[in-house]
């Protein structure tokens, strides 16, 4: 999304919590001849969030979109997740948002014009097992964003959601985790945990859809007079 907005002429600024992980979307970013700042960024830190929010406000003087889309997928049954687990998936995959969009908000309302794209997920419209702490916290993020849109239309400005299916990025991989008990054989859902597991590997096998449809998504929502508010990309999603 950041390199393709980029391309397209906007001005982008990409935030992530580590910039020795940048590697990936300087590859990209080059090989579209753009150019994108790239600042560091925590969305469970709200100092690192204001840092970053007071750099683009002083060289931009304005904030037109924000899309919230760190996040990751963490996978064990209830039993096996500890709290500890289970807050930390709702710290950065729904808290961080807020965190965020509290720091946009103002600049935002100032200029009474502004679009707020949140990454959801199918699994926020439905549920699976195993999941449970991806799902709650997604299902939250929708909740939130629909009571936001009605909040900050006489502002105008725009709230959305996208709600992707299966695509192959780095959430089934290195943003990819599991309760600590996922692997011991003592849980009494061991063996559905691997089973389940093991369906997701092979089913990713399957995945052809790409990524840069849900950044098509994103430039058609920014651009749009009057974007809807939720938006399910892929047809098997919109079956499910």
């Amino acid at each position: 999304m950041a390199a393709r907005l980029a391309s397209c002429g906007h001005l982008v600024y990409a935030t992530m919590r580590s910039l020795e992980k940048k590697g990936d979307l300087e590859q990209e970013i080059k090989k579209r001849g753009t150019k994108v700042e790239i600042l560091p960024l925590d969305v469970t830190d709200p100092s690192s969030i204001r840092t970053a929010v007071d750099i683009i406000k002083t060289k931009a003087e304005r904030i037109d979109v924000l899309i919230n889309n760190a996040g990751y997928g963490l996978g064990g049954f209830f039993e096996d997740l500890t709290q500890e687990e289970i807050r930390g998936q709702m710290e950065t995959n729904f808290f961080g948002v807020q965190n965020v969009t509290r720091e946009v908000l103002p600049l935002m309302r100032e200029q009474r014009s502004g679009t707020i794209i949140n990454i959801s997920s199918i699994s926020g419209l439905y549920a699976l097992p195993c999941l449970g702490a991806y799902n709650a916290s997604k299902w939250a993020l929708e909740g939130f964003s629909e009571s936001l849109y009605y909040e900050l239309k006489p502002f105008g400005i725009h709230v959305c959601v996208i709600e992707p299916g299966t695509y192959k990025t780095k959430i089934f991989h290195e943003n990819r985790r599991r309760a600590r008990r996922f692997d011991d054989p003592s849980s009494a859902y061991y063996s559905r945990s691997k089973y389940l597991s093991n369906r997701v590997d092979k089913n990713l096998k399957k995945i052809i859809k790409d990524p840069e449809d849900i950044a098509l998504l994103a430039e058609r929502l920014i651009r749009s007079k009057n974007p809807p508010f939720r938006n399910i990309p892929d047809a098997p999603s919109k079956i499910l």
